[in-house]
């Protein structure tokens, strides 16, 4: 096949390229531009896609023997990616911008430029295993659980996964590192990216508050009603949160305040007890099935509402595009805007992704 390596200039793009090399598909690689000023050095895990990472990128497709090019996508990583993630904040909720980045940059905008331009697939280095049953696309948890991304790439549609390569979901991320450093690769033992690629400091309620301004408005404690202090916006709180709320009187009880919602329009911000943010139903909506198959009656299954973390059995039901989750057992800190995902148990540990959707509620 003729297939397009997105390469970020880490090593698990460089060695899932170089696996498509050996696999014998025609491999061409390309490093995507997200922003139209980037930073010349990284620093440790923080930050990604600066002029470093291309350099980086360039040196592995050398090493490979591939062609290489960068396109540049700075401006619709900054409507689809940025601008939504700051929307979304100030609507009051919380995204998880490597979702919409995975949906709207690599797999729609990337994916549709080499349809366009003849590819047959886009490879990337994402740990998730990818296989077909029955002609249809199974998105599965990847061997490497401590890495698995599945979570993160389960808003594609059927479609968009057929025309996807995860080289890496049967490996370990040492496993990785080691063939890099056998392949000869300089990014064998760079650091992963951890943060928020676009805020590099790590530190998003500034970042959010010099895009927003200040909205101040009332930190509220939820069981009396009581205004605990003032705050400069809700877009500096995500539900759950403990540091940081501003408040300096403790509990009656000694105990912890918990952020239990927000209210953009009003501008409050609800705090209790860490037993008041235990829900046991999610609501959601944008219902998206990446085997093109949705549910038709209540199923029993394995749900996600983090990257890593937040992991219960539960039952899915689901009307048109809208679903109801009910959970085994109650789940803390859950917001709307992050997305539920449901698993299929499966028997090697690869759990199967039967869908997702972006959480509009919680009870």
């Amino acid at each position: 096949m003729r297939v397009l390596a997105a390469m970020s200039g880490g090593v698990d793009s460089a060695v899932a390229a170089a696996r498509a090399v050996d696999a014998g598909h025609d491999v061409v690689g390309v490093h995507l531009a997200l922003s139209a000023k980037p930073g010349t050095l990284r620093t440790g895990s923080r930050g990604c896609c600066t002029i470093e990472d291309s350099h980086d990128a360039r040196r592995a497709a050398d090493i490979l023997g591939i062609p290489f090019y960068i396109w540049d996508f700075a401006e619709r990583f900054t409507e689809e990616v940025v601008e939504t993630f700051v929307d979304e904040y100030a609507a009051g909720r919380t995204p998880n911008p490597c979702v919409t980045c995975n949906e709207k940059i690599k797999f729609e905008a990337l994916l549709e430029k080499a349809m366009a331009l003849g590819f047959d697939a886009v490879a990337t280095g994402h740990y998730a295993r990818l296989s077909v049953v029955d002609g249809v696309p199974e998105l599965r948890r990847s061997a490497d659980s401590g890495k698995d991304q599945s979570y993160v790439l389960a808003s594609l549609t059927s479609e968009q996964l057929s025309h996807a390569m995860f080289p890496l979901g049967d490996s370990w991320k040492t496993e990785v590192r080691a063939e890099a450093e056998q392949r000869g690769l300089s990014v064998a033992n760079k650091p992963d990216s951890h943060d928020i690629c676009f805020i590099p400091d790590g530190d998003t309620k500034k970042f959010l508050e010099n895009r927003l301004g200040q909205r101040p408005g009332e930190l509220v404690d939820a069981e009396t009603g009581a205004v605990l202090g003032q705050h400069t916006g809700v877009h500096g709180f995500t539900v759950g949160q403990r540091k940081g709320l501003g408040i300096e009187a403790p509990a009656p009880d000694g105990r912890p305040r918990y952020v239990l919602s927000l209210e953009p329009v009003s501008g409050s911000v609800k705090v209790g007890s860490v037993a008041s943010l235990g829900i046991n139903v999610i609501d959601a909506d944008r219902a998206i099935w990446p085997s093109g198959h949705p549910l038709t009656e209540p199923t029993e299954c394995v749900v996600q509402v983090r990257a890593h973390g937040g992991i219960v059995n539960a039952v899915a039901e689901v009307d048109s595009d809208t679903m109801t989750v009910r959970l085994r057992e109650p789940l803390r800190g859950v917001a709307p805007g992050q997305v539920v995902v449901l698993y299929r148990p499966d028997s090697d540990g690869g759990d199967i992704v039967l869908g997702s959707a972006k959480i509009s509620g919680t009870r």
